[in-house]
């Protein structure tokens, strides 16, 4: 069983930047494929980043492309969101997420059928 527990979330003005901290329990982090998703009101979660097990790989959303930063520190069991020129559209709940199976399939990274488990988010709120 892994836990994964996110913090970090605020109310922010558009501009501002957050950095999203996601810790995870467990023995096996260093071997999982991390990512973030988020769901603002209304809609359906949608994937924002992914990172491979080493942090060597990366893939984002196209539309947080050279604002968001995804990375992992595997000796602290943990992955960050570094969320910088935050828009009033990146207002969600942001959620981490485990990919046990430590895949790496670009095709399939967006899918939240691949993760499986989930901490219980943290709400962003992007004032204009």
């Amino acid at each position: 069983q892994v836990q994964l527990v996110e913090s970090g979330g605020g109310l922010v003005q558009a501009g501002d930047s957050l950095r999203l901290s996601c810790a995870a329990s467990g023995r096996t982090f260093s071997s999982y494929t991390m990512a973030w998703f988020r769901q603002a009101p209304g809609k359906e979660r949608e994937f924002v980043a992914a990172i491979n097990w080493s942090g060597a790989n990366t893939y984002y959303l196209d539309s947080v492309k050279g604002r968001f930063t995804i990375s992992r520190d595997n000796a602290k069991n943990t992955v960050y969101l570094q969320m910088n020129s935050l828009k009033p559209e990146d207002t969600a709940v942001y959620y981490c997420a485990a990919n046990v199976a430590s895949s790496w399939r670009t095709t399939r990274l967006r899918l939240g059928s691949e993760y499986t488990y989930w901490g219980q988010g943290t709400q962003v709120t992007v004032s204009s």
